[in-house]
This record gives C-alpha cells, sequence and structure tokens, in this order.
C-alpha cells in the first residue's frame, strides 16, 4: 500500500512536470515555428525582435522541466524509462539534436553581424523549433498506443513512433505550441505598445487554436483505430478533462477576439494541461498500455521517499527562482533594434 501511494505521488509530480514543459517550453517551440514564417528580413524584423525578447532570458531555463521528467522517470520508474529510451531511441535522439541545433543557432543569430549568417542561424532555429516537438509528440503517440513493451529495445524503433498515433501526436504536439506561443506573444505586444503586432498574433492564434480542434476531431478516429485503450479512457474515465480542454480552448479563442489577451493565455493554458491531463487519467494506471502498470514500474518506498524529499527541498529553491525569472522579464519591453 505504501509503494503504491509513494509511486501516484511520483507519477503526480512527474506529470506537473511534463505539463510545465509542455506550457513553457512548448510556447518556446512555438515561437520559433512563427520566426519561421514571419517573412523576410525587413517584413519579420519586428516579429523577430518581440519574439527574441519573449523567448531570450528563458529559452535555457524552460528546459529544466524536460530534465526533471527524465529523472523522475528513471529514479522512480527506471523500467518503463529502460523500456522507452531503447524503443524509441531514434526520436529521442532526433528531439535532443533538435534542442542542441535549436539553442546553438539562436545564441549564434544574435552574435552574427552578416545578414546571410543571420539567415542560415534563423533559419536552423525555425526548422529545430518546429521539428523537435514533432518528434516528441511521436514519443508520446507511441507510448500512448501500446507500442512500448517492457524490456530492452522488445518494441519496434521503427513502427514505435512510425504509425498513426505518432503522427497524430507530433501533428497536434506542432500545431499546440505554435498556438500557445502565439497567445503568449499578443499579450507581450501589447504590453510593449505594439497593438498592430498584438493584433496579427491573434490572428494566428486563433488559426492554430481552430486548426488544434480540427486536429484533436479528425484524431477521435485515429485513436478508435489505433489506440483503443487509449480511445477508451479519453471517452469515459478522463471524457471530463476532455471536455474542459475544449471548453477552455473555444473560450480562449473568443477572448483573442475580444482582446482580453492575459485572460487568453490563462484559457489556451488551461486547455492544454487538461488534455495532458486527461491523457495521464485515460491510461491510468498503465504506463506502458497493455503490460506495466504505475505500481509494477515503481521503485522501491526508499527510493521514493528519497526522490519525494529531494524534490520537495529542491522546490523550496527552484520554484521560486523560476517565479523571478519569468516575471521579471515580463516587465521588459522589448528593444528597437534587432538583427533581422
Amino acid at each position: 500500500m505504501e509503494v503504491t501511494v509513494l509511486a501516484d505521488a511520483a507519477l503526480a509530480v512527474m506529470w506537473v512536470g511534463l505539463t510545465c514543459y509542455a506550457l513553457f517550453g512548448g510556447a518556446d517551440f512555438g515561437a520559433g515555428v512563427w520566426d519561421l514564417v514571419a517573412g523576410g528580413a525587413e517584413q519579420g524584423r519586428a516579429r523577430r525582435r518581440l519574439i527574441e525578447h519573449s523567448i531570450g532570458p528563458v529559452w535555457e531555463a524552460n528546459h529544466v522541466w524536460l530534465i526533471f521528467v527524465v529523472v523522475m522517470l528513471w529514479s522512480a520508474f527506471s523500467p518503463v524509462f529502460a523500456a522507452v529510451m531503447s524503443t524509441l531511441y531514434i526520436p529521442l535522439t532526433l528531439a535532443a539534436l533538435g534542442i542542441i541545433a535549436r539553442g546553438a543557432a539562436f545564441a549564434f543569430r544574435k552574435a552574427s553581424t552578416e545578414l546571410w549568417q543571420q539567415r542560415l542561424f534563423g533559419a536552423c532555429f525555425a526548422l529545430s523549433s518546429l521539428l523537435t516537438p514533432f518528434f516528441l509528440g511521436a514519443v508520446a503517440g507511441g507510448v500512448a498506443s501500446g507500442r512500448v513493451p517492457p524490456g530492452l529495445a522488445a518494441g519496434d524503433v521503427v513502427t514505435g513512433w512510425l504509425n498513426p498515433t505518432s503522427l497524430l501526436g507530433g501533428v497536434l504536439a506542432v500545431v499546440t505550441c505554435a498556438h500557445l506561443a502565439a497567445v503568449y506573444l499578443c499579450a507581450d505586444a501589447n504590453r510593449a505598445g505594439r497593438p498592430e503586432l498584438a493584433s496579427a498574433f491573434a490572428r494566428d492564434a486563433v488559426v492554430t487554436g481552430s486548426g488544434a480542434g480540427v486536429v484533436a476531431l479528425a484524431g477521435i478516429a485515429v485513436l478508435a483505430a489505433d489506440a483503443p485503450v487509449l480511445f477508451h479512457g479519453l471517452t469515459h474515465r478522463a471524457l471530463p478533462l476532455v471536455v474542459l480542454s475544449a471548453v477552455a480552448g473555444v473560450a480562449g479563442i473568443g477572448l483573442l477576439i475580444r482582446r482580453r489577451y492575459v485572460a487568453a493565455r490563462a484559457a489556451a493554458a488551461l486547455a492544454v494541461a487538461a488534455i495532458l491531463w486527461a491523457w495521464g487519467a485515460a491510461q491510468y494506471p498503465a504506463m506502458l498500455v497493455g503490460s506495466t502498470t504505475v505500481s509494477q514500474a515503481a521503485a522501491t518506498s526508499s527510493v521514493l521517499w528519497a526522490v519525494l524529499v529531494s524534490l520537495g527541498v529542491g522546490a523550496v529553491v527552484l520554484v521560486p527562482s523560476l517565479w523571478l525569472l519569468y516575471a521579471t522579464f515580463q516587465h521588459e519591453a522589448p528593444e528597437r533594434s534587432s538583427p533581422g
């Protein structure tokens, strides 16, 4: 009984970390997508300046949440960690390379003085921002559809992530990240005294939010055919969270149209968080669908106690620090000059 309670607590904490990464890191990736479609050097200068200002101070900090999730999975649920990392190592490696390339390109573009260099590094930054969430979404789809069996590389390393549910997860991840970024950038532009940019990003947010809804609706048929366990959970146990996500998404679009940008941020974040927790609720208690439950994968009670106590102590330092970081740069206006 003690192990079960501790394992559930560790899983819940890990899911909080995953939610934070989706909300902060996801918007970070989405900003890169908007950088990709911003236009030429002159046409896209204002958009890129705002994007650069918004993500510049926090893009490295946002990946703390991904590290947190990986360490939690390794420490508290090592059999699941081994199975996922060995079966889905291809998309995970590509995602890791994308994160590295994205960060390096973002830094080099800021330091470059030649236009061709800025364009080269900008293209690398933007394409990595597009591909990385796709691969992460494909990983989620492989796990959710039951294609990761227990054991080292026991699943198919190709079809484990190249399948209908993984493709759905990848596309939905990209569209969701783009939507979050556009919503967040609306408030940043409005606060910086750039209403024309706020309106432009609001239009982008409405389009991508509507697109995410269309993809989610189309995904019903995909999940029913390709991931029946997940589909059953989403339409039964997790249905209230699915409905909450849909309502929050529609409300967010309405708030964007009314130019209530700060409230739209909260609605968009709630929509994304609700669907993530719906996935968790739909799959629970399975961590590897069809084979391994939370209690079966959990470490011993002494390890779980050590992990949870360490997290509690670390949170005393980490959470206020991140809050201060985010809050500080939310009150600064973007500079008036920046690389194109």
